[in-house]
Order: C-alpha cells, then structure tokens, then sequence
C-alpha cells in the first residue's frame, strides 16, 4: 500500500468513485486554456485523473499529452470516449520523466499541485514544467488560498452528510509550519466504515510566485476563476498564468 508521499496514492483511494464525489465542470477552464493554445500548438496537463479536461480540451483540436500518477486513474480515462486517444505517462508530476516538450502549454487544475506534499517537490514540479516549455510558453495553475481560520486549535470537523442510514465526516489537522492539512474523510453507511485519508500541502499565491521565479517563469496574469475575475484580497482561490522567459 503507498503513503502519501507517493504519486499513486490519490488514485488508490478515489479513483473508483472520483467522478461521482468531486464535482468539477470543465467547460470554463477548457474555454480559458483553449484561448491560450496556438494553432498546432502542443499542451501537458499535468495529473489528467479521469480526463475530464484532457478529453474536451483534446476535442476542440488541440494535441493534449497527459502525465498522472496513478494506473487506476489512467485507465478510467482510457475507458471513457476520447480517453485513449489522450498520450498519457504513468509517472510522477514532479519529474515529468518521458516527457520532453516542448510545450505551448502545461496546466495543473483543482488544486492539484498542493497534492506534492513537500514546498521541494513542488519546486521540483515549476523547475521541470519550464523544462518542458517552449520559450514563451504558459504554466496555468487553478489552487485554494487556505483560509486558516476555519482552524479552531489546529483541527476541524465538519459533517458532509447525515441521514438515517449513512454519516459522512471530514476530520482535518493543521500544521501551519509544514503548511500541511491531513485529511481523512470517514463514512459510516450498511457497508461498513470507509476511510478516505488525503494530505495536501498548501503554498500561498506570493509563494507560488516565488516557485515560478527559481524555475525561469515569471507570472503574466492572476484571476479569482476562469472567468478572468479579478483576484482580490477576498478570493479563496487563483488560476494563475506563468509565462516562460
């Protein structure tokens, strides 16, 4: 069984229910990264799930190659319309290794990045995106900004569901030294008890922008969301575009 620390992790845990329970509509975000693209234009999204931008990003003509780090994910993209014809590497976001670009374009979405559970792996993952990149191409990345006063004592629990025949419970534990939040998601139902543990690592946008600038990118542009909103000091997340040199 992986930890953590190790990229098939998430897709251990989630990837047999992950598109019943995480909502995500890509039709904005695939409208955005799409305006970025230019013709023949090459893309990497880095951790594709499921496919669920990939495959209507890969639909509007541009050529999309993936990197994910769980097989289980991979193969519930394969299965769906579109999945297969996605190149995809089974590998680590971080190193990007089988991948050489270059790129006109790499995104991360859904706070994927906070899913590296080191500020070094992280830098890791900036450093090999703008390897990857052609020169002037973009890094778009859609992260929370963590609201720290959801936090009561470093912990919080919150109750997702309550019925008479199921509980559903999130348990959370705060580190503001490591930035680190772990998780562990309880449900309670006929079948049992099931445990869904995750830990993110959360870097704050001036941080992030930091990440780029070690890396050789520099950042063009900051939004509350795919709609371009502006980002404010009220924003509780960013999709942010970083441009290499």
């Amino acid at each position: 069984m992986s930890t953590f620390g190790d990229p098939s992790f998430y897709g251990e845990r989630y990837a047999h229910e992950y598109d019943d329970r995480t909502e995500l509509d890509p039709g904005p975000a695939v409208a955005f990264l799409s305006k970025l693209v230019p013709a023949g234009g090459r893309v990497l999204e880095l951790a594709t799930g499921t496919g669920r931008v990939a495959i209507p990003l890969a639909a509007t003509g541009v050529a999309v190659d993936g990197i994910e780090g769980s097989i289980e994910m991979v193969e519930r993209m394969r299965a769906r319309p579109g999945g297969a014809e996605i190149s995809t590497v089974v590998g680590d976001m971080a190193d990007l290794d089988g991948l050489d670009g270059p790129y006109d374009l790499a995104y991360l979405v859904f706070n994927t990045l906070f899913n590296l559970t080191s500020q070094e792996r992280q830098i890791d993952c900036f450093r090999n995106v703008a390897r990857v990149l052609a020169p002037g191409g973009l890094f778009v990345i859609e992260a929370f900004v963590q609201d720290l006063t959801v936090f009561d004592r470093g912990q919080r629990v919150n109750t997702r569901a309550l019925s008479e025949d199921v509980v559903d419970m999130e348990y959370q534990l705060h580190d503001p030294v490591a930035q680190t939040v772990t998780y562990q998601r309880v449900t309670i139902d006929a079948a049992g008890t099931t445990l869904r543990p995750l830990l993110l690592r959360y870097a704050w946008p001036s941080e992030l922008d930091l990440m780029a600038r070690l890396a050789g990118l520099r950042r063009a542009a900051r939004y509350s969301g795919w709609d371009s909103a502006p980002f404010t000091k009220t924003s509780n997340q960013h999709v942010t575009v970083y441009e290499k040199a």
